[in-house]
């Protein structure tokens, strides 16, 4: 008797590598291997490709290929922007949430740091995070779409907000600088990342989120914003990641990126309404499931839920023996004992985050995954 495929439901962890990516890669694991620093005819393709690359990666930002910096994830992105940004200003301060990923949280924690109040639909209070800025803060640092409950954040609002305090700066003669930093690793997929449109000056992705290889990403860094680099050495990334290029991965998340641009319509209204056919039938067969964050402002791929009297670590065990493989919360964090950061900052106690489960949704999601899992939590809870 075969057994049931399995079903995954944590994209938000980590995606399959496209087939399209893989053989974009391909050439530069093998022919193509030159270093992309040396003189000769066959080094300097390789470095003619690594630079278009980053023109497609720029491409879909908006911006110019001299303000891509490829780096090998998010995590090496976040940390480059906010000890980049910090360094250069140590007497300064920096504000941002309690939602943010530990790639953020953990960098911050290195300088004065505040952080903005959250409301309880997981999206940062604007009027709290005027508050939070005074004279030194010199970065502002609040992630586009969150990796546990989903909630996309007012970017564009946020900017003009930042934009008017730079106004005020300069009318009051004050010279420091003022950035706003967002980590888009979730936002890729499905979400506008027009850098101009957002008003946004630093900005990171992640290739292992968006069906490319895992150790590859960017940050965007616009034109003027000078950071202090992570790594010493030969210069390479206009100075800020020395190190020879990871040619393969730079090319893989280019195309990663811009398949998942190209799709991310179609694709968002797919999983919209396996969404909410997801989010129904939890509300109505399984007694008192309630769903965190916002329901109007959320990335199209996430359910969030809290089965009350249950235990989030008992019942990813079992839906795993069942096939079917979720999460409790960052897949950073889950070694983790204590209870999600960001459940807490939502105003969730112990016992409810511990009852909270993740299920995230991609291209390879169908509608009989979505009733297979309900099934078993039906089956499970009900026990």
């Amino acid at each position: 008797m075969m057994s049931k495929p399995l079903v995954y439901l944590d994209y938000a962890a980590a995606t399959p590598l496209d087939e399209r990516v893989l053989t974009a890669m391909r050439p530069y694991f093998e022919a193509d291997f030159y270093n992309p620093s040396a003189n000769y005819r066959a080094a300097r393709e390789v470095h003619a490709a690594l630079e278009s690359a980053r023109s497609k990666v720029a491409h879909w930002l908006g911006a110019r290929g001299s303000e891509i910096v490829f780096t090998a994830g998010g995590t090496e992105a976040n940390n480059l922007a906010v000890h980049g940004v910090m360094r250069r200003f140590p007497k300064a301060n920096m504000v941002t949430s309690a939602l943010e990923h530990e790639s953020v949280l953990a960098p911050a924690g290195a300088y004065d740091c505040r952080e903005a109040a959250v409301r309880a639909d997981g999206r940062v209070d604007l009027d709290d995070l005027r508050t939070k800025i005074d004279d030194r803060t010199v970065l502002v640092s609040i992630m586009y779409a969150n990796n546990e409950i989903g909630a996309v954040q007012p970017i564009r609002e946020i900017a003009r907000l930042v934009a008017e305090i730079r106004k005020e700066r300069r009318t009051g003669g004050n010279e420091l600088p003022l950035y706003f930093h967002t980590d888009a690793a979730q936002a890729a997929n499905y979400l506008d990342l027009h850098i101009a449109r957002l008003g946004v000056d630093l900005m990171t992705l992640n290739g292992g989120k968006i069906y490319g290889p895992k150790q590859s990403g960017c940050l965007y860094v616009k034109a003027g914003v000078e950071l202090r680099p992570l790594i010493d050495g030969g210069g390479q990334e206009r100075g800020l990641r020395s190190g020879t290029e990871n040619v393969a991965a730079a090319i893989g998340f280019a195309e990663a990126l811009e398949i998942a641009q190209n799709i991310r319509h179609e694709e968002a209204a797919r999983l919209q309404i396996l969404q909410k056919q997801f989010i129904e039938d939890l509300e109505k067969k399984v007694p008192g499931a309630t769903i965190n964050g916002s329901l109007k402002y959320r990335l199209p791929n996430n359910v969030h839920v809290t089965l009350p009297g249950q235990d989030n670590e008992r019942l990813l065990i079992e839906l795993d023996e069942a096939g079917i493989m979720a999460a409790a919360g960052s897949a950073c964090s889950a070694s983790n004992e204590e209870s999600s950061h960001v459940l807490r900052a939502l105003g969730l106690d112990d016992a409810t985050a511990r009852a909270s489960l993740r299920f995230t949704m991609g291209r390879g999601t169908e509608a009989a995954d979505i009733e297979r899992t309900i099934d078993q939590l039906v089956h499970l809870t009900a026990r």
